[in-house]
């Protein structure tokens, strides 16, 4: 079976979505604002972890964690941020799909809180050295950052965080039962002399000495 058949039956229309639900709260309805304020700023100070969100010019979507120490995110004024890019995996997807369509989306995590501050706006790549020194880590100067022009602001309820349980140790799986990634990657990067051992030592290098 092929494409959507296999989901059965499909809402398709705006109309369809209005019929299944009950409006917004007022609350919900007017919670939107276009800067970061003085609330937003304080999150972002304690934020660790965001996911960064993009897509490219055919609309295909990407979604990428960033994660430093808290407050990482450099605050320019209240309508510009800038996300400093820490070394990865060189794939550099989110940085070609900004390139392609400047519109991006981001949720910022504080660890135990359980509501979320989302932030869509338009992206560039930064490489102006006088900004980008002033996210300095470990004593190295981020090559590029992503610069971000703010437009829509506003808290995210709980109800995911509540129900997934994530922030209590108590739900999370035994270490026994956590996938095995060495092996996982070696399945799908399927290539010869490359097993689960040779990956585990490579994460382990790169984890140990390339985090800057």
């Amino acid at each position: 079976m092929q494409g959507f058949a296999v989901f059965g039956d499909l809402v398709t229309s705006p109309q369809e979505l209005r019929e299944m639900f009950e409006p917004p709260s007022k609350t919900v309805q007017n919670k939107v604002i276009d800067r970061l304020d003085e609330h937003c700023r304080r999150f972002l100070s304690l934020s660790p972890l965001l996911i960064l969100s993009t897509s490219d010019a055919n609309g295909c979507c990407d979604a990428s964690p960033r994660g430093d120490a808290p407050g990482f995110v450099h605050v320019i004024d209240d309508r510009h941020l800038v996300i400093p890019e820490r070394p990865g995996n060189r794939r550099m997807d989110s940085l070609r799909n900004i390139l392609q369509n400047p519109h991006v989306g981001l949720i910022f995590f504080i660890p135990s809180l359980q509501e979320t501050l989302r932030i869509n706006g338009r992206a560039c790549i930064v490489r102006d050295e006088r900004l980008l020194a002033k996210m300095a880590a470990d004593g190295k100067v981020p090559k590029l950052g992503i610069g971000v022009e703010v437009e829509e602001c506003y808290i995210h309820c709980a109800k995911a965080f509540i129900r997934s349980g994530v922030w209590n140790p108590a739900t999370w799986p035994a270490r026994e039962e956590l996938p095995n990634i060495p092996q996982m990657l070696a399945d799908h990067v399927n290539l010869p002399g490359v097993g689960a051992s040779e990956i585990a030592a490579a994460l382990k290098d790169s984890y140990a000495k390339r985090l800057y």
